[in-house]
């Protein structure tokens, strides 16, 4: 990458972290836990019997992955707002716009998954109902894991823009500092 891009290395870990916890959102998705009525004719109850529930460890492995990855480019880039100032123009412009829609659209990825793993992880498994009728088994609506997959990519991306702008606008302060300490004044001596 090319001068005030940022480390490579930084760009790797972000993307890498984003793209496992886009992953383990879409495998949630896939394996998202279905119920069934079961009717017990000998104690004569219904009851739902759920299926594995693999999708909450994946929910979980999402979130954790997709925070990561934040904390990593927050701690790398002291969230903005601590360490040197950025220079004023367009890059120190949209490193902000970048950072705001990073952390919006993190924080409804992080909702998703939570909302996601833990209406997965609610069993009605042992719940009686003795004659019931019009009883169903409730489980996580579909789209709820893909929501948060679509909004963890959409992160990984403005998180590369976000830590590209800001480099670049680091650099154009270190060299404005650097410049302007460099060169002698001309006063005179009492």
């Amino acid at each position: 990458m090319g001068k005030g891009t940022g480390s490579m290395i930084v760009h790797i870990f972000v993307v890498a972290l984003c793209l496992t916890a886009f992953g383990f959102a879409i495998a949630a998705e896939r394996r998202r836990s279905t119920g069934s009525m079961y009717h017990d004719p000998v104690t004569n109850t219904t009851y739902c019997v759920y299926d594995s529930d693999v999708a909450t460890g994946y929910g979980v492995g999402a979130f954790l992955f997709l925070f990561s990855g934040q904390s990593l480019l927050m701690g790398v880039t002291k969230c903005m707002c601590f360490g040197q100032p950025l220079a004023r123009g367009g890059n120190r412009a949209w490193s902000t716009i970048y950072f705001t829609s990073s952390w919006l659209t993190f924080l409804i990825a992080e909702a998703c998954l939570i909302a996601g793993t833990t209406k997965n992880a609610y069993h009605t498994k042992y719940r009686d109902v003795i004659y019931a009728q019009n009883w169903t088994c409730e489980s996580l609506r579909k789209g709820v894991f893909i929501a948060a997959a679509v909004f963890v990519a959409i992160n990984m991306i403005l998180n590369v823009y976000y830590y590209m702008h800001f480099t670049k606008a680091t650099d154009q302060a270190t060299r404005k500092t650097t410049s302007s300490s460099s060169t002698v004044g001309m006063t005179g001596f009492p």
